[in-house]
């Protein structure tokens, strides 16, 4: 069974930093593309940055690009968001994301507040 499990989430001013993480299990992670979605009262969930496998080729929302960086760990079955620049924007539920055998699977998500 394919779990995902978020982490890192918390409160930070504008300006500021996170690192989120995604813990995979129940896949076998080095062969999936990996996705990071958010979502924020009102609005449809909104896919912010995605890493392909075997590649690591990269995509970014473009109001994250510059800003954002996805990474994975492919040893550690682990995929990254690291977040810089924290805008009162981005305040939302980080939710990770993989397709396998025409299913999606979602974590539980973690939630970022960008406040002053």
């Amino acid at each position: 069974q394919v779990q995902l499990v978020e982490s890192g989430g918390g409160l930070v001013q504008p300006g500021g930093s996170l690192i989120l993480s995604c813990a995979a299990s129940g896949l076998t992670f080095s062969r999936y593309d990996m996705n990071w979605y958010r979502q924020t009262p009102g609005k449809e969930r909104e896919l912010v940055a995605s890493i392909s496998s075997p590649s690591s080729t990269t995509d970014y929302a473009d109001s994250v690009k510059g800003r954002f960086t996805i990474s994975r760990d492919n040893a550690k079955n682990t995929v990254f968001l690291e977040m810089n620049k924290l805008k009162p924007d981005d305040t939302g539920v980080y939710y990770c994301n993989t397709h396998m055998g025409g299913s999606d699977y979602w974590g539980q998500g973690t939630q970022v507040t960008v406040s002053s």
